[in-house]
């Protein structure tokens, strides 16, 4: 399988394995395991992880274990410019630029989410180099979400990881920045997110 091919089986696997586990998810199970077999180990065995931990947990634990941890965590936001904007005027710009690597693509983002919901990215990376560039851009976003979730010993770290092993290392800068993140946490203004319909993205799965 060539790289632009696996690459985007694998984006796909892994939005689906980041998602919501609705019956619909669920039902994707074994298709992506079949999916991953043709995968780099780097990339596949951390899906797998997450595959196993779905395929082998009852659907009611695994839907309030996903509610509990993405949605009243904001450490484990799935959202990628609240890491480095947090709520904030400048969070609303990144934003436009999301929204508009989508159009650029000729796609949307269904479900009412915000266009850096993480799940939508990958499904944009698996089409178009343009989610790619939007994954590069926020390695720092990325990387504090690996790292939460490895605080909270959460499977779906094995997920993210996933994503960054398909990404070029993380420069110095990067390293750097997220480390000052880590301290002091995503900048705090409660304005700016208006012309999205929303302000705060925690609060309850919706």
């Amino acid at each position: 399988m060539s790289q632009p091919t696996w690459r985007a089986v694998a984006a796909r696997a892994a939005s689906l394995l980041l998602r919501y586990p609705d019956e619909e998810v669920l039902a994707a199970l074994p298709t992506v395991r079949v999916a991953l077999d043709g995968l780099p180990d780097a990339v596949a065995g951390p899906l797998r992880e997450v595959v196993t931990h779905r395929a082998t947990t009852a659907p009611v634990a695994l839907r309030a274990a996903y509610v509990e941890r993405f949605d009243f965590r904001r450490r484990c936001c799935l959202h990628l410019t609240y890491y480095t904007c947090g709520d904030t005027r400048r969070r609303g710009e990144a934003l436009v630029d999301f929204a508009a690597a989508y159009k650029s693509a000729g796609l949307a983002v269904v479900d009412g989410e915000l266009p850096d919901f993480l799940p939508a990215v990958l499904d944009l990376a698996a089409v178009d180099d343009g989610g790619w560039q939007l994954l590069r851009e926020n390695r720092v976003g990325l990387d504090l979400l690996t790292e939460a979730l490895g605080r909270e010993k959460s499977v779906y770290r094995q997920a993210v990881q996933a994503v960054r092993e398909m990404l070029p290392p993380a420069q110095p800068g990067d390293i750097a920045a997220a480390v000052r993140l880590a301290r002091t946490g995503p900048p705090v203004e409660q304005v700016g997110l208006e012309p999205f319909g929303l302000v705060d993205t925690t609060g309850g799965r919706r």
